[in-house]
């Protein structure tokens, strides 16, 4: 045997591996960097739907007490007499229909001016540079940290001299000053994301800086719009404390502040309590429905600028 041929037959050895060796290379398929081992993926889906279970249990246990009996609306079973009493109580026997078109007069007063005042407030701070502009949205930005407690006294001696108490006005400008400063800082962020050329392509067609927001710029904002819009409706449809402490009588008062009726210090009707509940969670759920495709492209802008 030749040298030639000694060397290539223990090349030929050394290069092949042994059968259990290729085998287990084989089965180990090695993982990706950001690959979950099964273990850890069962565990994060087992977590979720723990949390999944927590957020639709309260709104779900709402709905089935609402058709039960007065009596048992504290009982941990689930319908055993269904009932539709407690609506019919509701919209029969109470002012809740008055309440419902108080709160539909006022909230939509409240979403239609505060999404035009944010617009055009945060397209302003946007677009032009103007003496006090920095002062004016720190200025929005503090009016945010006080606590709603604290603001009911002077808001309410403001509100008496002006003659606005018990008053849909009174009740709209308050909620203007909890909704704007916020939803005007979100407007300027998603403005900052709109080129200025279409704003200068307005202005060689002739346009006036309000015709060239209102014509060119307003239409290209719909997500901002539409988390503004959502935002202010929240703010308006959900509020306890000022609709409690500015409007007085059962006539004049809003849903959040007439469902304190039924459950209060001298009655006990969660039956009632909860059917309103749910009738009044329905138009909330209609106006997120209708938004909800905007919502994540609007809270998002503003992180990058186009």
């Amino acid at each position: 045997m030749t040298p030639t041929s000694t060397t290539r037959t223990r090349t030929t050895r050394t290069s092949t591996p042994p059968t259990g060796t290729a085998r287990t290379n084989a089965t180990r398929t090695p993982r990706k960097r950001h690959e979950r081992s099964r273990l850890a993926s069962a565990g994060l889906h087992t977590a979720l739907a723990l949390a999944a279970v927590v957020a639709v249990f309260p709104p779900l246990w709402l709905l089935v007490t609402s058709f039960k009996p007065r009596n048992d609306a504290f009982s941990t079973s689930i319908v055993t007499h269904f009932t539709v009493a407690n609506y019919t109580h509701v919209l029969a026997d109470t002012e809740f229909l008055t309440w419902f078109k108080n709160s539909v007069i006022i909230v939509g007063l409240t979403t239609v001016l505060g999404v035009f005042i944010a617009a055009t407030t945060g397209y302003a701070v946007s677009r032009f540079r103007f003496p006090g502009m920095r002062p004016l949205m720190w200025l929005l930005l503090i009016t945010q940290m006080f606590p709603v407690a604290v603001l009911i006294v002077p808001l309410y001696n403001l509100l008496a001299s002006l003659g606005l108490l018990n008053q849909p006005v009174g009740l709209v400008i308050t909620y203007l000053t909890i909704a704007v400063p916020f939803c005007a800082w979100m407007m300027k962020g998603y403005f900052d994301t709109i080129p200025v050329e279409i704003d200068e392509s307005g202005r060689v067609d002739g346009l006036n800086p309000f015709g060239t927001f209102w014509r060119l710029v307003l239409p290209l904002a719909r997500p901002g719009l539409a988390v503004t819009g959502f935002y202010t409706f929240v703010t308006a449809w959900a509020e306890v404390a000022y609709a409690s402490a500015f409007m007085t009588g059962e006539e004049n008062l809003t849903l959040a502040g007439g469902l304190q009726t039924f459950v209060n210090q001298y009655t006990n009707d969660w039956g009632s309590m909860t059917a309103a509940a749910v009738i009044i969670a329905v138009p909330a759920a209609l106006v997120f429905a209708f938004a909800q495709r905007h919502l994540v492209a609007g809270l998002t802008a503003g992180t990058t600028k186009g």
